[in-house]
């Protein structure tokens, strides 16, 4: 199952920006974050393949939402202009983002590139 996040929850299970200046990862294991709206079709379209990668991937990564109507302040901290949105967050490492209704095939490759087996540059 996918967790929504709220500020606070953001601010313990993820990234605590308002004590840390540079990117310091909260997580117990690698987390994929779909910044989404309610209105937003690309979004209804993505949410129901987050339900499934999430079930098929719970050992090994946390897959979080976070609505962008409700959370404006993480939209902003991210400069989230477009949605959907996804913030792939390894454990070690810097976040990357991607855009827009990736397809189940290139989010399953993108998990296991950025989240799972990250080649260390």
């Amino acid at each position: 199952m996918t967790e929504h996040l709220t500020k606070e929850t953001f601010l313990e299970k993820v990234f605590n920006y308002e004590q840390n200046n540079e990117w310091k990862f909260e997580g117990d294991k690698p987390c994929l974050i779909d910044f989404y709206a309610d209105w937003c079709g690309p979004c209804k379209m993505v949410a129901p393949v987050l339900e499934e990668l999430s079930d098929e991937f719970k050992e090994q990564i946390n897959i979080y939402k976070i609505d962008t109507e409700a959370e404006q302040e993480l939209a902003a901290a991210f400069g989230i202009r477009s949605i959907p949105s996804l913030l792939f967050i390894p454990k070690d490492g810097k976040p990357q983002m991607a855009q827009g209704a990736l397809p189940k095939p290139t989010l399953t490759e993108l998990i296991d590139k950025i989240l799972i087996n990250p080649v260390n540059n």
